[in-house]
């Protein structure tokens, strides 16, 4: 016996007001579809398949490597009819487990504790209790607390709609009682839908118990039907990521202003303040601190870095001792080595920087070689593009770069160097020589300013 795991996903998700399938909409950087698919694979598990209609291929297409059986579900006929697309290629003895793609924080622990019940009876079914279980369908149960039936909001009656514990939808059948029951539901309700909760009452016919088990919490089991859900889930997923970090030891100024978009490796005494957003992979050594408003993606930081406000770093590795910022970018293929510090708006793309050199103000740096200990001055840019092709400018040890400077690349400045403010440096500069270029400066005596008249 084995498990396998169907995952529904072929909703519309009307009340999002999307073209796009409602599981593809994100969370903390990720579609709610892999948020579901990340958890499945932490079971042992046979196989998955995700069941898809909304959208055509949309679905499978965003989601390519994923390890899972796709199923197209081609009328959207009810979770009953979503179900039963997936279950010919299942063998009757594994058991099955029923995810939903819009469901995005239900937990490892929890469905491991499902798969466990239905271990005795074929049969377990994970439910809550809400204070306001509006739109849920009510479990229902007998005198003696076993659950009979499921009633969906729509059909319930006043008395069935104020009880408090709901159906959450998640559930484990042995794939043979499954078959059997979704094979002959109707629709004969005001939806006429195939619902899945339908199998509960062919269940007690066939006096099959249904083993019942509480989830984690409320939140947990909670659909995202609309943005104002979206927004509630990830607020309550970043504030869980961010108390799970203070308590690895990371300073955050206000764990409610602080998001996480993908994974972080962590050093030891790291200060992070407010509205800082961290994208895909990121590590952070020891003694770093980030400033507000912050924006860092696939990145690399080394120890006792200071990022200052207001400043973004792409797919770069940032050396130790390096001061950046504020209102700095740093964008994708920079590598800064130890001690640089690089000043409020600079911009720097595919462009390494040796040991020791400043960039501090205003300054355009693309395609570029920086040797160590070289200044560069405010508002100098590389001309990296001729309008067809980038080239690269190389700039060396030692070197200072006045103001105002552009460097036409292709071209070369050497050791020890000197450019010249206002300077626009078309030729190569050789060791330790001084490059200066610059119209004569004329003066013109009493002249006089044009005024309006």
């Amino acid at each position: 016996m084995g498990l396998c795991i169907v995952i529904l996903a072929a909703g519309q998700g009307t009340r999002m007001y999307s073209d796009k399938p409602k599981v593809l909409h994100t969370l903390a950087g990720k579609s709610l579809l892999e948020h579901v698919y990340h958890t499945a694979m932490g079971l042992t598990h046979r196989d998955i398949y995700v069941v898809y209609g909304h959208g055509g291929d949309e679905v499978p297409n965003a989601l390519q490597d994923f390890r899972v059986n796709w199923v197209e579900q081609k009328e959207q006929l009810g979770t009953g009819h979503a179900v039963q697309q997936a279950l010919p290629d299942i063998p009757d003895v594994d058991n099955v487990l029923i995810l939903y793609g819009d469901v995005p924080l239900i937990t490892e622990e929890s469905l491991s504790t499902l798969v466990d019940a239905a271990s005795t009876t074929g049969f377990s079914l994970l439910t809550t209790h809400l204070e306001d279980p509006h739109g849920y369908g009510r479990i229902i149960r007998d005198e003696n607390s076993n659950i009979i039936a499921i009633v969906e909001e729509k059909d319930a009656t006043e008395d069935q709609k104020r009880i408090f514990e709901i159906n959450t939808g998640f559930m484990v059948v042995k794939a043979g009682l499954l078959k059997r029951w979704v094979n002959s539901l109707g629709n004969d309700n005001k939806q006429n839908e195939y619902y899945l909760t339908d199998i509960v009452a062919k269940s007690v016919a066939d006096e099959i118990n249904i083993a019942p088990v509480l989830a984690e919490s409320n939140i947990e089991v909670k659909g995202i039907n609309n943005r104002s859900q979206l927004a509630e889930a990830e607020r309550y997923f970043q504030l869980v990521q961010a108390h799970h970090l203070m308590h690895r030891g990371v300073g955050l100024s206000d764990p409610a202003r602080f998001d996480l978009r993908g994974d972080l490796e962590i050093g030891r005494d790291n200060e992070i303040d407010i509205n800082v957003v961290i994208e895909g992979r990121v590590k952070l050594g020891n003694n770093v601190t980030i400033g507000a408003n912050c924006y860092l993606k696939d990145t690399i930081i080394a120890d006792n870095v200071h990022v200052l406000p207001n400043t973004m770093i792409d797919n770069a590795v940032i050396g130790s001792g390096c001061i950046i910022g504020p209102f700095a970018r740093i964008r994708p293929d920079t590598t800064l080595d130890e001690d640089v510090h690089i000043g409020n708006f600079v911009e720097l793309k595919k462009t390494d920087i040796g040991k020791g050199s400043k960039v501090n103000h205003l300054t355009y740096l693309g395609d570029s070689h920086i040797g160590k200990d070289t200044n560069i001055g405010a508002g100098t840019i590389t001309c990296n593009y001729d309008g067809a092709y980038k080239h690269q400018t190389i700039i060396g040890d030692n070197v200072f770069v006045g103001s105002d400077v552009q460097l036409i690349a292709p071209v070369k400045v050497h050791d020890g160097a000197t450019i010249a403010a206002g300077t626009t440096v078309t030729k190569d500069v050789a060791e330790n020589h001084l490059a200066i270029s610059r119209s004569d400066q004329k003066a013109i005596p009493k002249w006089k300013r044009p005024v309006k008249k």
